[in-house]
């Protein structure tokens, strides 16, 4: 479909609007996040275990009954997110700035604000851009500030032609495979209470949004890379985060996350590559 100036208009009501959700920072998603990653982290500990960098995500799950869900699994458009009528949606980057620690049992709270919504007209047509921010809080200050970019379009024409894929950094110092199968898409799903069909349902995904197989999470891949730093850095503890996705990473071959540390000691080029080796999603992290 055609997004014109009235419909976009539209949408951009929805600039400012903002959410606020509570949680505190429980045990079991972390023991099921650290399990999903194969990790053997031990029993976190209320007010000492520092949470990981992105296992944020696990908690401030929207809670949406299940008349209120979509076709595709989201929830239906026009609650906190505007009601964008292109039908494939993805979370396409971020950037993430950690103040202070997050640890286990703290009550924290999200202040979630709509800061933009954009349109664009790209090779395979109409995009829209919406920014969401995120500010975090403990009960004594503000501990992380996030930013995400959401993109909507269309579904595929029969003769839209693929882009042009790009060969992934051959200058790894860090590398490590992986298979991503059907139940680590279904355990990160699980985990992230994220019901959008593309991770799990192969029919949906193929027959109806026209991918080859079941689609990587987008943030599963960005806590990936991070993880590889948490491995290769033990004492790492990052300070900014940012990682924009390039193509998608399906689940019919095992895919790689790399780093790269830079010579200052704080700072790792990070990137995942497909089974193919084609870069699928590049990030940057800085350390203390």
């Amino acid at each position: 479909m055609r997004i014109d100036q009235s419909l976009l208009e539209h949408l951009q009501t929805w600039v400012g609007r903002q959410e606020t959700l509570t949680d505190q920072i429980t045990s079991a998603p972390i023991r099921g996040l650290s399990a999903t990653l194969d990790r053997d982290d031990g029993e976190p500990v209320y007010g000492q275990t520092r949470l990981p960098e992105l296992w944020h995500w696990i908690y401030f799950l929207s809670a949406h009954r299940q008349s209120q869900i979509g076709p595709d699994g989201h929830a239906k458009r026009g609650g906190f997110l505007p009601p964008v009528p292109l039908p494939r949606r993805m979370w396409a980057g971020g950037r993430v700035k950690w103040l202070e620690s997050i640890r286990a049992g703290d009550r924290v709270k999200r202040v979630s604000t709509i800061k933009s919504v954009t349109h664009k007209v790209g090779r395979t047509g109409d995009l829209i851009f919406v920014l969401v921010e995120h500010q975090i809080h403990n009960p004594e200050s503000l501990v992380l500030v996030e930013e995400q970019d959401i993109v909507y379009r269309d579904n595929p024409s029969p003769d839209e032609k693929p882009v042009a894929p790009t060969e992934a950094p051959a200058d790894a110092v860090w590398t490590k495979s992986l298979r991503p199968d059907e139940v680590l898409l279904f355990r990160y799903s699980a985990l992230t209470f994220n019901g959008h069909r593309i991770h799990y349902d192969r029919r949906y995904v193929t027959e109806v949004e026209k991918y080859p197989g079941l689609v990587v999470h987008g943030p599963l891949i960005a806590t990936l890379l991070i993880d590889l730093v948490r491995e290769r850095v033990p004492s790492a503890e990052l300070v900014e985060y940012q990682f924009k996705a390039i193509r998608p990473v399906f689940d019919l071959a095992p895919m790689t996350v790399n780093g790269r540390p830079a010579q200052d000691g704080k700072t790792v080029e990070l990137w995942a590559s497909d089974g193919d080796g084609y870069l699928a999603m590049k990030a940057t992290a800085k350390m203390r």
